[in-house]
């Protein structure tokens, strides 16, 4: 059942009869936080693209999917977001219903596809590192691409059913058109568990076999059987593993506050505190603009290129400025045409 205009305008206007009630550094703060969730998410994830665009070391089958996850987290920041930070500001949504619903599939989109992008990566790293013999012919540069195109496939199928079930309604908690939890106890169920606890589940046994394994090999357990690891392997593993790690947790309070509204709403929406629910959302709303700086930090060839990236970038404008101001200069010392020799002769005969 779809939320026709009418329902978006009444719930708009009880938003912003709640939004009134709150102090004024509630929204301040809200909005601040949002900005710059924004501006980094969308800084960061564009310096990892062009990062790998540039980088012939980084264009390698496993970082297809890390620029798949970069363009997942772009778009909240390109759209959905922008619209939360203009509902926030103008205490409620004046935006329509067709704004509405794109917003909250566009969002829906974003999380699903971070977390199917993620269990690749997961299931990239285990190949890699735990089946190293067999990673070449499962991650050519085509079959690389057909994983991310049928994750993007699968992604749309996942979030289509929001569409039908109506469940993508405006918050005034959250300033959001977002996934709303007490529209469907069993839908809701399905998507926690399918969207989020069954990744999480393949994720960490993928992350478990791979740490059994380096630990074995450094402990030099049956060498003969074990792949040889180099220090840049378990420097990547990791840096995708707290990328992993971070998502859960921005994620699964979330997550699990919506499993806990399905199975019993009666009773447990009136226990879960609004400061509560509304940490929870930003929390998960912050986590699209970490991953970037987990690259930088923890891989040094990324990091390596986000600094020619920006001193590119800052080069190329001091140098358009330099230029700028040389033309001005060259344009200020050029005589002037009245102050030639030919034309002084010419004022002094007349």
């Amino acid at each position: 059942m779809f939320m026709n205009e009418s329902q978006l305008n009444s719930s708009s206007r009880d938003s912003t009869d709640s939004v009134l009630d709150r102090p004024p550094w509630v929204t301040t703060t809200l909005g601040c936080f949002l900005i710059f969730t924004i501006v980094v998410d969308i800084l960061g994830n564009l310096l990892v693209i062009f990062s790998v665009y540039r980088n012939k070391k980084l264009r390698n089958a496993g970082n297809i999917f890390v620029v798949s996850l970069a363009v997942a987290d772009l778009v909240v920041a390109i759209y959905p977001y922008p619209l939360v930070l203009t509902s926030i500001f103008n205490n409620g949504w004046n935006l329509g219903y067709v704004h509405c619903q794109i917003s909250g599939f566009l969002m829906g989109i974003s999380v699903i596809g971070s977390i199917f992008n993620i269990t690749g990566i997961a299931i990239n790293r285990y190949c890699y590192i735990c089946h190293s013999l067999k990673y070449d012919k499962l991650y050519s540069d085509k079959n690389s691409v057909c994983y991310v195109l049928i994750i993007w496939a699968l992604t749309v199928v996942a979030i289509v059913p929001n569409l039908f079930v109506g469940s993508l309604q405006y918050d005034p908690r959250v300033y959001s058109c977002t996934f709303e939890q007490s529209a469907s106890s069993a839908y809701t169920i399905a998507v926690v568990f399918f969207h989020f606890i069954l990744p999480i589940m393949i994720v960490t046994y993928c992350y478990l076999r791979i740490w059994i394994l380096v630990i074995q090999v450094r402990r030099r357990v049956k060498p003969d059987n074990r792949p040889k690891l180099t220090p840049h392997d378990v420097r990547n593993f990791v840096t995708m593993f707290v990328v992993f790690v971070l998502f859960a947790v921005c994620w699964a309070p979330l997550n699990f506050i919506g499993l806990a509204v399905a199975i019993k709403p009666e009773v447990v929406v009136p226990l879960i505190p609004e400061w509560l629910f509304v940490a929870s959302y930003f929390m998960a709303y912050f986590n699209s603009c970490l991953n970037a700086i987990v690259y930088g930090v923890l891989n040094q060839n990324f990091r390596r290129e986000y600094k020619r990236i920006v001193v590119s970038v800052c080069t190329a404008r001091i140098l358009f400025q330099e230029s700028s101001n040389e033309a001005v200069e060259r344009f200020k010392s050029k005589p002037s045409p009245l102050m030639t020799n030919n034309n002084q002769v010419k004022v002094d005969s007349v």
